[in-house]
């Protein structure tokens, strides 16, 4: 099994064979992703794998920069400016900013600029009655616009159409008439659910994506071929689950946030093995810091997430906040003359001033560099040397008049306050505990600035898993391949709608049952929920289980039953004497896969664990502090590691702080507690 995981600065590679895991970190290409992901296939030999699972931030980078194709956007006549208005929510840093405008409107950056934002005369009724019929001359003269401006693909997002796709479904033929043979997404197919903008967004990233992944994925498929793969290429979508790339093409939109998703997955998983079910698990990579929750070994899922504020993308995705915190945030002075770190960061190109490849700001990897955590000559597995002399001359470019060890502790300690406050955010966001929580660190820099972290917050310890860098891949084999569907339709649950919500379940399931390979129509196992709401509320209470088996109005008093237990579990407090109305109905087929398994570690002989040798940690306190320097793959199950101390291998480094204890568990995994 082979997992890839395509992130901003890396490529991380992981290959599962007979319970032994190889490994490949490479950087990641940014004008071709395709290949720096098949030089990592290649380097641990891909020809004899049977199945290759796949996420990436790529369409993500493509939204969050603008790097995007043209593309338009037709609707009901009247209302072409939905993509602008979004959900007219502020972010509280924007509720007292009049000048403050969302990213995506037309003040700013959109996706689909208005001069592409056609709109179409017709108009069906929310019972799906047509009011208006489609007018199609009308139709082709807004295409003929669109073919003056060279669109490149197509969004056709009509009003009500989740009820009755009819005119939509006619749209596109007309599209391909007067426009030929381009992508074309249309949200009664993609997203056919209520809720305009929302609708309306998701289909549009949906071309988007359309166009973004489909060369790449006929590219990266035909090169793993060249290298002798002839098992099944999968994408893993925004929950990490696992879906034949061919599927994922028809609808995209699902994979755009799937690179966070997998750590989630990965974390869940190991956490089941070593008994650490509830987890706040945090991704630190050379980009960004991406925190997600685990609760009784499970991610807590959303029914949808925001690619930028108010920006909306209906699908199932592991709930996973970034921060602009990462080993390649830039250290900066800013108007006032206050040092500060982050949001930006040096990418993969140039890169931090250490790298030598032309970066001149100073960076969290700089910082730690010249604190004495990273060795200069044994840095990536000692493929790339360190420039300590470039980290200095960088610290030493900022205009301010901070000594240099000031510099340096000064980024290091706020680099690290950032991170901790974005996993606080989280904990209250979800009304949690963190001393009921064990913190997860992975990614290239995780274990390197979370254990200071943990100084910080009182969970229960920190959890260094094997291979850390390229943990996230590992949740790629991790996974499941699941088959989904879902539907929207306003229904009051009683004994008279139990047959239309059986109907709405028998289309699903006979849909996802056809789209299941022969092998798996045995094996895959069907899970049923609904998102429903109390009779006048406008928000949903999602993933309330609703019985197997044909829906009779014995199961439609289950489903409310089940409706007021998950409301109470949610929100705390129940209305069992109000009606409950469904919402939206979904459908999952999953198939088991097999999942990596992580191999014992050898039981310490009792003896403490000998240093490679010893470092000299300068800066970071008020004097330089001596500490044991230790080999990762040369622990024991069992051995402690009295901090300062500091862990290395191939793909990360650990940082064991004065006053914590480090001690290997079963697996490898270190498990860093306060002394």
């Amino acid at each position: 099994m082979f997992g890839v995981d395509v992130g901003g600065t890396f490529t991380d590679v992981v290959a599962v064979n007979d319970g032994a895991i190889r490994t490949a970190k490479v950087p990641t290409d940014l004008h071709d992703t395709a290949r720096g992901v098949l030089r990592g296939a290649d380097e641990i030999g891909v020809g004899d794998a049977s199945v290759f699972n796949h996420a990436s931030t790529h369409g993500l980078n493509a939204v969050i920069t603008r790097q995007l194709p043209k593309v338009a956007f037709l609707t009901t006549l009247g209302h072409r400016d939905i993509l602008d208005m979004g959900r007219t929510w502020r972010p509280p840093e924007g509720l007292t900013n009049p000048g403050w405008r969302r990213s995506f409107g037309d003040a700013a950056r959109p996706l689909v600029p208005r001069y592409l934002r056609r709109g179409v005369r017709e108009r069906l009724t929310a019972t799906g009655e047509e009011l208006i019929p489609l007018d199609e001359e009308h139709a082709r003269e807004q295409l003929a616009v669109l073919r003056r401006c060279a669109v490149e693909g197509v969004a056709i997002c009509l009003l009500n159409s989740y009820v009755d796709g009819r005119h939509e479904l006619r749209l596109r033929e007309l599209v391909r008439a007067e426009l030929g043979d381009i992508p074309v997404s249309v949200s009664s197919e993609v997203s056919p659910l209520a809720k305009e903008f929302a609708r309306a967004s998701t289909t549009v990233v949906d071309v988007l994506m359309k166009i973004i992944y489909g060369e790449y994925t006929k590219r990266l498929d035909e090169g793993l071929r060249r290298l002798g793969f002839a098992g099944s290429l999968n994408f893993a979508d925004c929950a990490a689950r696992l879906i034949p790339a061919e599927i994922a093409m028809e609808h995209p939109f699902r994979i755009v946030f799937a690179g966070p998703a997998a750590g989630t997955m990965s974390s869940a998983h190991f956490g089941r093995v070593v008994g650490a079910r509830n987890l706040l698990c945090c991704d630190v990579g050379g980009t960004s810091c991406d925190i997600s929750l685990v609760t009784d070994g499970e991610p807590f899922v959303d029914t949808t997430f925001e690619l930028e504020h108010d920006l909306v993308v209906n699908t199932l995705s592991n709930d996973v906040s970034s921060i602009g915190a990462g080993g390649g945030s830039l250290v900066r002075i800013d108007s006032v003359g206050e040092l500060r770190v982050g949001p930006g960061s040096a990418g993969a190109e140039p890169g931090p001033a250490c790298y030598g490849l032309g970066g001149t700001q100073p960076t969290i990897t700089d910082a730690c560099l010249l604190a004495g955590i990273l060795d200069p000559g044994g840095f990536a597995g000692g493929r790339m040397r360190l420039d300590p002399d470039g980290a200095r001359a960088a610290f030493e470019s900022l205009d301010c008049g901070l000594t240099l060890a000031q510099r340096v502790r000064y980024a290091f300690d706020i680099g690290v306050h950032n991170i901790a406050e974005g996993l606080f955010n989280v904990a209250i966001k979800r009304g949690i505990d963190p001393r009921d929580y064990s913190l997860i660190a992975y990614g290239a820099a995780g274990p390197m600035l979370l254990p200071a972290v943990l100084e910080q917050m009182r969970a229960r310890e920190l959890i260094i898993p094997p291979y850390p860098g390229l943990f996230s891949a590992l949740g790629l084999v991790s996974s499941d391949r699941v088959y989904s569907d879902s539907r929207s339709a306003y229904q009051m649950l009683t004994s008279d709608t139990a047959a239309s919500i059986d109907t709405v379940y028998r289309q699903m399931e006979e849909a996802v049952r056809d789209r299941l390979a022969p092998a798996d129509r045995e094996r895959a196992v069907f899970v049923r929920t609904f998102d429903g709401r109390l009779h006048g509320q406008t928000w949903e209470t999602p993933f309330v289980e609703v019985p197997a088996g044909r829906i009779t109005p014995d199961s439609v008093d289950s489903m409310i039953a089940n409706f007021h237990k998950s409301y109470a579990e949610r929100w705390g407090h129940a209305f069992e004497a109000l009606p409950v109305q469904g919402v939206t109905y979904r459908v999952h087929a999953v198939v088991p896969s097999p999942k990596v398994s992580y191999p014992e570690a050898p039981v310490t002989s009792g003896r403490a664990p000998q240093p490679t040798g010893k470092v000299v940690l300068r800066h970071l306190f008020d004097d330089e502090v001596p500490a044991a320097e230790y080999d990762r793959e040369a622990l024991r199950a069992g051995d402690r590691l009295p901090g300062p101390a500091v862990v290395r291998e191939p793909t990360s480094t650990t940082f064991v702080l004065p006053g914590q204890t480090a001690e290997v568990g079963r697996y490898g995994e270190l498990h860093i507690t306060k002394a």
